[in-house]
């Protein structure tokens, strides 16, 4: 038999009860073995040999031990006992026990079978154990019954407490969200058995975080407990979730975790602007796009439930200003539409709306989700530079225009409320060549050199208006000038023509055809007419035929030609255009006259050399090369005297002789040296020109820095014609020396209010003119007042 019951004292009574109980479950079989066992020999081996084909019975057989967990006693803790019906207590069998914790965990004795747990058991850690055990013989160590294998299992008790093993927990849940709404679901695991007893039996609760939460106590699931939960009052809550086991019960263990919830947002709070009346100011030359201002609605909501969309819904200033939304801190922000103007408006009056593009419908009752305010916005004015009118200048002007010719009035203007003057200018960047001009107060846009479609057809220049009292205020305007053709070039060859015209050649064949340009470029096209000069229009030699489509044909008009007798022919051709005015121009051609074969092919157009006649002897040409050296040594001899000779000192031609720099190496006479130098000429260049005989005494070492203008020119009314007509022949002058000279013109226009100032004039004028007024101007005119004005000597001024 085994057995396995029986506790040494009082501390072990709840082990043996235990044990006890599953004794009744266990499967006590008894069996006698049907023979003692006894070592074999040889005389009995067949006996043995039948012996062992017979069935033999185990004499025990059990399935497993139960024993509890966590034992805190000092002594081992019994666990069971084996017993063999073999052992009849002398101690013949020895018990050996081995597999999972022998020797370690638990311990046999090998004498009795009690065995013993020497450690403390976790169930938690280990839930059972598989050892076996056999009997042997104790003298021979033989096995006495066959190895069997048993199972200790671990008796669960109440030991562990339940654990959240994810938390603490983090969770959120819309803000204004109803009762009952569903949070988060906790779980607690409880390391216990949940097949024995209560042990493993979870029950949740709320131990902080009411009344605003509330959790499900069999499934841990946390809901709102409280309505209207307003995240601008209150966002985040910690709450603490507890899970016992034993059902709850008193006596059971507990383990508690955190669940942070926070309160997620919903579009529940309008929009509304902090301030309803805004002040903004902005300079009148600020720049397209350029930011006047910013405007903000606060909204207590946040993330896309506060993102805002401003618009301008009202005002004076729809169409002159603009306003955007900063998606990154939801502010409008004023921007200039269009440009502006201090002298047009000063201020202008906004209205502003700023409302929530997201919308929950279940909130609208508490809108409306939008506000409105007012922006007044003052233009501050600026000092502006000059404003063209138009902003863009074209003009059309023909090539030939005359010099000085206004061919547009460039007009500006100040935009502020000064309205300063505006003084002109080309930018001469534009305008390297210097073709125009610009007058400085009007804005009249004058030609200042001749203009030439052919080499410049178009020009673009920039004109530069700056105000007077302020030169850094600059405004500018492009002007495109078309140069227009004129018929002002004759038709020329197209290249160079050389014709050769056989000695066999008959009448009528044709030598060469030709060609014209014409630098012109009319509008109808270009057609030239070609035709003989007249002094070859009776040519005996050639003719020309014009074939009407630009070109012409040289025809032989005879037959006949020798090389000895002229071997070249220069045939004058006139070439005609069909511009207004016409225009020609004569072109030469060239005709050789050369042998040929009797294909035509010119075999050679060198005449013969001329020879000499026999006659002259070469005497006779060295007396004849030495007669024509001898004519021109007297040649030489008479143009030398001639120049010794010494030339007058008044001459008779004009010369325009004010404004030379001129150097005599002769002494004048003094003051009564009037034919030295005549004063006129620069008392008024008009009068000038009456004088017949100037004074010469010696010619000047270097020539006049001012060439001679026509007195056409002078004569004109237009005082910027004559000095650009000036300019523009100095500039033009190869031999003037390479620097700036200051030229001084004594010439006064017809259209001065006050007409000529020239008290120099005044000498050779017989004016009785008063200047008594001259002692009304100041002291600065005092001393002309003394010189002009009346005086008390009735003797001469001079």
């Amino acid at each position: 038999l085994w057995t396995s019951g029986r506790m040494s004292n009082a501390k072990n009574l709840l082990g043996l009860g235990v044990s006890l109980y599953f004794w009744g479950l266990m499967d006590l079989t008894t069996t006698v073995l049907s023979g003692s066992a006894r070592p074999l020999t040889g005389g009995q081996e067949d006996n043995t040999s039948d012996k062992l084909h017979q069935r033999m019975k185990r004499s025990w057989v059990w399935n497993q031990f139960f024993v509890l967990e966590e034992y805190t006693g000092t002594d081992p803790l019994y666990v069971g006992k084996l017993h063999s019906d073999m052992d009849r207590g002398d101690g013949s069998i020895k018990y050996i026990l081995s597999g999972e914790g022998a020797g370690i965990v638990f311990t046999i004795d090998d004498t009795t079978g009690d065995i013993h747990a020497i450690q403390r058991l976790d169930r938690e850690e280990r839930s059972q154990y598989t050892l076996r055990a056999q009997a042997l013989d104790r003298r021979t160590g033989r096995p006495m019954e066959p190895e069997s294998e048993f199972i200790i299992k671990i008796q669960d008790i109440n030991d562990n407490e339940p654990k959240f093993l994810d938390g603490p927990y983090v969770a959120s849940v819309p803000e204004m969200s109803p009762v009952g709404t569903s949070v988060i679901q906790v779980t607690a695991t409880d390391a216990d058995d949940p097949t024995y007893g209560n042990s493993a039996r979870v029950v949740y609760s709320i131990l902080q975080g009411q009344p605003y939460f509330s959790v499900d106590s069999r499934t841990g699931l946390v809901r709102t407990a409280l309505m209207n939960m307003d995240r601008e009052a209150k966002e985040y809550y910690e709450v603490i979730i507890q899970a016992k086991d034993m059902g709850g019960q008193l006596g059971g263990l507990a383990g508690t975790t955190t669940v942070n919830i926070t309160l997620s947002d919903v579009n529940d709070n309008p929009p509304r602007f902090p301030q309803k009346h805004y002040q903004m100011s902005v300079l009148e030359s600020a720049p397209i796009s350029s930011t006047v201002g910013r405007v903000v609605a606060k909204d207590l909501d946040e993330g896309i439930n506060a993102e805002m969309k401003y618009s301008l819904v009202d005002g004076d200033g729809l169409d002159v200003f603009d306003i955007n939304t900063d998606p990154n801190y939801q502010v409008g922000i004023i921007t200039v539409r269009k440009p502006l103007s201090f002298e047009s408006k000063k201020s202008y009056t906004l209205k502003v709306e700023g409302a929530n593009p997201h919308l929950e419908m279940r909130f609208l009752n508490l809108g409306p989700f939008r506000d409105t305010t007012t922006v007044h916005i003052s233009v501050e004015d600026v000092d502006e530079p000059p404003v063209f009118e138009p902003s863009f200048y074209f003009v059309e002007v023909p090539e030939d225009v005359e010099i000085g010719t206004t061919i547009q009035i460039i007009s500006a203007k100040d935009p502020d409320v000064t309205n300063n003057s505006i003084r002109y200018s080309i930018d001469r960047s534009s305008d390297p060549g210097r073709f125009f001009y610009v007058d400085i107060t009007s804005g009249a846009l004058m030609t200042a050199r001749p203009l030439d479609r052919e080499d410049v057809s178009w020009h673009n220049i920039t004109v530069l208006a700056v105000e007077l009292n302020n030169p850094s205020q600059v405004g500018s305007v492009s002007v495109t000038v078309k140069v227009l053709d004129v018929n002002d070039n004759a038709p020329e060859f197209a290249r160079f023509y050389e014709a050769f015209v056989c000695e066999n050649a008959k009448a009528g064949q044709l030598i060469q055809t030709v060609s014209a340009i014409d630098r012109d470029d009319p509008q109808e096209g270009q057609h030239f007419y070609y035709s003989l000069a007249p002094e070859a229009a009776n040519n005996p030699n050639f003719t020309l035929r014009d074939n009407q489509d630009n070109t012409a044909w040289i025809l032989t008009r005879r037959s006949g030609f020798r090389q000895h007798e002229q071997n070249t022919f220069y045939l004058p051709i006139l070439i005609s255009d069909n511009g207004r005015p016409v225009l020609s121009s004569t072109g030469t051609l060239t005709v050789h006259v050369c042998s040929c074969d009797d294909d035509g092919m010119v075999m050679s157009c060198n005449a013969e050399a001329y020879v000499l006649p026999v006659s002259l002897s070469r005497g006779a040409l060295i007396a004849i090369l030495a007669c024509i050296f001898v004519l021109l040594v007297l040649v030489l001899l008479i143009l030398s005297m001639r120049r010794q000779r010494k030339q007058p000192y008044i001459i008779d031609e004009e010369e325009n002789i004010h404004e030379n720099i001129v150097r005599y190496d002769d002494e004048g006479g003094g003051e009564e040296d009037t034919e030295a130098f005549d004063i006129a000429a620069m008392w008024n260049p008009r009068e000038a020109q009456l004088v017949v005989k100037n004074r010469q005494d010696m010619l000047p070492e270097i020539e006049s820095l001012s060439r001679y203008v026509p007195q056409a020119c002078v004569m004109d009314n237009n005082v910027h014609n004559y000095v650009l007509a000036k300019l523009y022949e100095a500039d033009m002058d190869l031999w003037a020396p390479p620097f700036d000279s200051l030229q001084t013109y004594m010439f006064e226009g017809n259209g001065s209010v006050a007409e000529s100032l020239s008290s120099l004039q005044s000498v050779t004028t017989d004016s009785d003119q008063s200047y008594d007024y001259l002692t009304d101007w100041g002291p600065r005119f005092k001393k002309l007042a003394e010189m002009y004005g009346a005086t008390d000597s009735s003797g001469a001024l001079w």
